[in-house]
């Protein structure tokens, strides 16, 4: 049995927190290099407007986007770790309203009803989850909530099948437009259930830009959405163009025989996040 400290994963939320906050991914950057390398027009002159704003943040170590994100932290612990000192839900917000103050980011968390901000961007959004060994796998995403708005839930019928499924991610973008700050990334949560799905869409904007599944089935339907989306031309901004999504990444689990949940969660442009092994 390995002991570890929760003080240990403050300091890494902290550390992850304030490095997201000011860098893409490296998939991301790439992305949209590529993207501003094929595009033309008005299109093309806003990704090297948002290609200029990724490296300048990164450079001077600024916030990257003006909405510096409700804090996602996804976390994997070994079953063979023992945790001890502060709770883990106190030590993730502790880093995390560290690094929101040191890093001057924008602190936007807030009462759902009264919508008083509570000052520091805590609490942050946390998922645990049980597996072998005595590592704790941590992922940490800052999401703005432009695109959070734009996510959508379908409750499909099994009929509907692989075309109900990739109509639905289409509908989601199409009905998006311009406003979570295309070009898009589509993560797809396919089964499960109601939340279950929700998860695994989360899940799957983490999954790095580019891949594919490994099932043959459903690494058709990230390709075969993602040309569908790119042929709205809605464009980076909306500026219209051959590029509206980055990229369409597809997790699945099992379901009921009655049901067909698809949940799609839209990630803006700016894609930031970290992950770390402790």
């Amino acid at each position: 049995m390995r002991t570890i400290d929760t003080k240990e994963i403050e300091e890494l939320v902290y550390a992850m927190a304030l490095k997201a906050g000011v860098s893409l991914t490296p998939d991301c950057k790439r992305a949209l290099y590529a993207a501003r390398d094929a595009e033309h027009g008005a299109a093309k002159f806003a990704l090297e407007t948002l290609c200029e704003n990724f490296e300048l943040a990164e450079r001077e170590r600024l916030p990257v986007c003006q909405d510096t994100g409700m804090a996602i932290v996804l976390m994997e612990i070994g079953q063979e770790a023992a945790l001890k000192g502060k709770a883990l839900r106190d030590a993730v917000n502790d880093g995390v309203r560290r690094a929101y103050e040191d890093g001057y980011f924008r602190k936007s968390i807030c009462d759902p009803i009264t919508r008083k901000n509570t000052g520091d961007n805590t609490p942050a959004v946390l998922h645990t989850e049980i597996v072998e060994g005595d590592k704790i796998s941590i992922e940490f995403m800052p999401k703005g909530f432009g695109s959070e708005n734009m996510s959508r839930v379908y409750m499909l019928k099994p009929a509907q099948g692989t075309d109900g499924i990739i109509d639905a991610i289409v509908e989601t973008a199409r009905l998006a437009g311009s406003r979570p700050c295309p070009p898009i990334i589509a993560g797809v949560g396919i089964g499960g259930s109601f939340d279950t799905c929700t998860l695994l869409a989360k899940k799957a904007l983490l999954r790095g830009i580019g891949t594919r599944s490994d099932r043959e089935d459903i690494a058709e339907i990230e390709k075969r959405a993602l040309e569908r989306i790119n042929a709205l031309g809605t464009g980076c901004q909306g500026f219209h163009g051959a590029v509206t999504a980055l990229g369409v990444n597809c997790e699945w689990a099992p379901t009921h025989i009655a049901g067909l949940p698809v949940a799609v969660n839209i990630q803006c442009h700016c894609m930031r996040a970290q992950k770390e092994v402790l």
